[in-house]
Order: structure tokens, then sequence, then C-alpha cells
């Protein structure tokens, strides 16, 4: 289990809401909850989500459930002084969905000091599961380059 946070300590949802890139924000993420052990988010069904048959899109549930598992994996990262990055992202689609919102939660499955897995289930607002998925990621020295740039989070 990870360390707990300090109850005195930065609001993250906030921080983590004000720090999504634009990806993040043309999906209309938004986080709901921040803990060591779990991460919330929902996501508003808009047209510009689904596909041809006005279903959500395969690509949203793979992105939320990258976002959550990614954003899990940093933050345990960060408590050890390093970086963390994607290697792995597997979702599966279970229902389809058209309208309302979707409800994500992540948990650790795994974590390591060089490698961690986070599992996600995404729930429609009826409560029903609409896509599971799995992220294995790797967790970096601080200071780390990946394609020529030092990983770190662009403000």
């Amino acid at each position: 289990m990870a360390e707990p946070l300090a109850p005195d300590g930065p609001d993250l949802v906030a921080v983590f809401n004000a720090h999504r890139g634009g990806f993040e924000r043309t999906l209309g993420l938004v986080f709901t909850q921040i803990t060591p052990d779990e991460l919330a988010c929902e996501v508003a069904i808009a047209p510009h989500l689904l596909q041809p048959y006005g279903l959500v899109h395969g690509g949203v549930y793979s992105a939320i459930v990258e976002t959550l598992a990614s954003a899990g994996a940093a933050l345990y990262a960060m408590g050890q002084g390093r970086t963390s990055v994607g290697l792995e992202n597997t979702t599966s689609f279970v229902r389809g969905a058209r309208g309302g919102k979707l409800i994500a939660k992540a948990t650790p499955v795994h974590r390591g000091r060089s490698s961690q897995v986070w599992e996600v289930a995404i729930h429609d607002d009826n409560g029903k599961l609409v896509a599971t998925g799995r992220v294995r990621t790797v967790s970096l020295e601080r200071g780390a380059s990946i394609a020529g740039e030092t990983v770190a989070v662009k403000t």
C-alpha cells in the first residue's frame, strides 16, 4: 500500500484537473477523486465522442483507461522521486453507450520500484459496466529522457 497523503496537503483533484492536457480537456475528462489507492473521473458523452453508429468511440474508453492509470502511476512514482510512462494499454469493450456520462475508477494491481500495473473499470451513469482496462508502466529515474526530452509535466 502507498504512503498516505498528508491531510493538510494540496487538493489533488484540483491540481490534477488544472494540469490536464489538451487531449483530456477535449474529451471532457474531469478528475473526481484522487487517493494513493484509487483515482476516479467522469466524462460527459458528447457528439464529438461518438463513432458513426452513435456509440462512444472505443478510443474514448482507451483514453480514459490510459489517463487514470497513468495518473495513478505518476502519483506513486513521484512519491519515490521518479517519473512514470506507459508501456502497454489493454482495453476491453463490454457494452455500448450513447449518452449520459462515463464514470471510471482506477486501482493499482502492482506497484514496484521499476514497474506498475493499474486496472480501470468504466461504468455508464446507470452503473452498468461498459469497459475495463489495464495499463503497465515503467518508473524512470528523475531526469530520464524519452524521445529527446526530459520526462516532465509540460505547463
